[in-house]
């Protein structure tokens, strides 16, 4: 999963620093996400993994860091 969550911050997170370099914690935003790069990493996100982020989970610190992010489509995806 973390390797997938790499490749679409590569090609959607408009980042200014290499993502295979980043470490788990490690802040997308000083990394050069911009809140418009996040939508587009959310929505990228969305399809590769076949889950849709509800309202409460539309916030910065969902998509702060790959650790962050894991966590929100481990939660998405886990049987209810």
């Amino acid at each position: 999963m973390e390797d997938q969550i790499r490749a679409i911050l590569k090609e959607h997170g408009r980042l200014t620093t290499d993502v295979a370099s980043l470490p788990l914690d490690g802040d997308l935003y000083q990394a050069g996400m911009t809140s418009h790069a996040s939508v587009n990493v959310m929505l990228a996100l969305e399809g590769a993994f076949d889950v849709e982020f509800p309202d409460r989970m539309l916030k910065r610190n969902v998509f702060e860091n790959i650790a962050a992010i894991r966590t929100a489509i481990q939660e998405l995806t886990a049987n209810p």
